[in-house]
């Protein structure tokens, strides 16, 4: 059904009034679908520039030409567009690794083919490095989204318009414990996730300026309000604390049929469900609730790992793909990096990622950061070591080993490339070498 759709369209029981304790029980039983692992996917969000003038903004009737072109594509995955032009494809969930990268290698050389053809290239950066927020699309979900976000500051309208990233989609895990039990995932997620954002880190400039820095997308996600970018505090049972935090944070909006949708200030969805005004909520309403909640990590069934900049080059996606997937779904590699990791907790501290010193350390340094390095380099050895296992063919394996020879090794990110990306000696050198697709390559073969 589409987040769009008001009360009164899907099926019957997604429009009964719903109480607190069913509320409860739904989230819980719908945020962890258990279960041996065995699929994966990604999301592939690219900001679009034109082709040779990156710097220059796309007209609006170009980049409808381009939207266009792309929605009349046979593509695997799913396509949307974000409020500020960025391209997003979602692949179906794949029952292995090189099955998720074949399917997403082929829709993406359909799409660079189609914006080739009108001048323009999706381009990986975690944050649009010149243009400042703009916002395309206007529907009532995006409105009512700006409205919310305002309140907090500006960090709404830069994530809505500017940001990009690349999300890995994994299967929640066993019910049982150990090293792919659901809770043991839960945890790893946790960790492993600063050490991702620090590895991947590709956005240390905005609207011209560097930041200081490695990745300013990060920081715009934890900035959006007090509670929406949060993870639930550790301290309880992984459902248990998803389902209080659901229930416990305000609803962004209110969805309603003609005109603009209700946003009410500091209505959490526990409270409107026990006043049941401006209207009763339903199940709907709660599966957009969840929707609007933008935490590193997102169970939605599978666990959505959502702290990753989007990556340079055609290729760059694959490598936090297979990294992730590794270490995660790989028995042997889960287990040892479970132990890596675990120390990372005391740097975290009791505080919510992503506001906590590890998450705050690994946005601002990268892997200038000796901790994180020297887990990265951990991670790394074992994603290379578990890949083989996975099936993972000679491409996937030396696009992994060149990244961690070329940053991790070293003590680097992506975006320490990044310090002379203003100069249009840079700008040119970088587009030309990145951008403009190989006739015939094809990564996953």
């Amino acid at each position: 059904m589409s987040p769009d759709a008001p009360v009164g369209h899907g099926p019957a029981e997604y429009n009964q009034p719903l109480g607190e304790g069913e509320a409860e029980d739904l989230l819980r039983c719908i945020c962890f679908k258990t279960g041996p692992p065995r699929t994966v996917g990604v999301e592939l969000e690219w900001l679009i520039h034109d082709r040779d003038h990156p710097r220059t903004p796309v007209p609006h009737d170009r980049l409808h030409a381009a939207v266009a072109a792309v929605r009349a594509l046979p593509l695997s995955a799913a396509l949307t567009f974000e409020p500020g032009g960025q391209l997003e494809l979602s692949s179906r969930p794949a029952d292995s690794l090189m099955a998720c990268v074949d399917a997403m290698t082929t829709d993406l050389a359909a799409v660079r083919a189609a914006l080739d053809a009108e001048d323009l290239a999706p381009v990986g950066f975690g944050v649009d490095p010149w243009h400042p927020p703009h916002r395309l699309l206007h529907e009532p979900r995006y409105d009512a989204m700006e409205v919310s976000l305002d309140r907090s500051g500006t960090a709404g309208r830069a994530m809505m318009c500017t940001t990009a990233s690349v999300q890995v989609c994994l299967d929640a895990g066993e019910e049982e414990p150990g090293p792919l039990g659901y809770g043991r995932r839960w945890q790893l997620s946790h960790l492993l996730g600063a050490v991702l954002v620090a590895t991947f880190a590709n956005s240390p400039y905005q609207q011209g300026r560097p930041t200081g820095l490695r990745s300013t997308r990060q920081s715009i996600w934890a900035d959006l309000d007090p509670v929406r970018s949060l993870a639930p505090p550790g301290h309880l049972a992984p459902r248990d604390a998803w389902a209080t935090h659901v229930l416990d944070t305000p609803v962004m909006c209110i969805r309603g049929g003609e005109g603009p949708w209700a946003v009410p200030e500091d209505l959490t969805f526990r409270d409107w469900i026990r006043a049941g005004a401006p209207r009763p909520p339903v199940r709907a309403d709660l599966d957009y609730h969840i929707s609007t909640l933008f935490p590193p990590v997102r169970p939605r069934g599978h666990l959505e790992l959502r702290m990753i900049d989007a990556q340079p080059g055609d290729d760059g996606w694959l490598v936090p793909l297979a990294v992730t997937t590794a270490l995660f779904d790989d028995p042997e590699a889960a287990e040892t990096v479970y132990r890596t990791v675990k120390p990372l907790a005391e740097t975290a501290g009791p505080q919510s990622a992503p506001r906590n010193p590890l998450w705050t350390g690994a946005a601002r340094d990268g892997l200038a950061d000796p901790e994180l390095r020297a887990v990265a380099d951990v991670c790394f050895q074992l994603a290379r070591e578990a890949l083989p296992r996975m099936g993972a063919n000679d491409a996937v394996q030396e696009a992994v080993a060149n990244f961690h020879d070329r940053y991790v090794a070293r003590g680097r990110c992506p975006a320490d490339d990044l310090s002379g990306l203003l100069t249009r000696e840079a700008v040119q050198a970088m587009h030309a070498a990145t951008l403009r697709p190989e006739p015939g390559k094809k990564a996953g073969s």
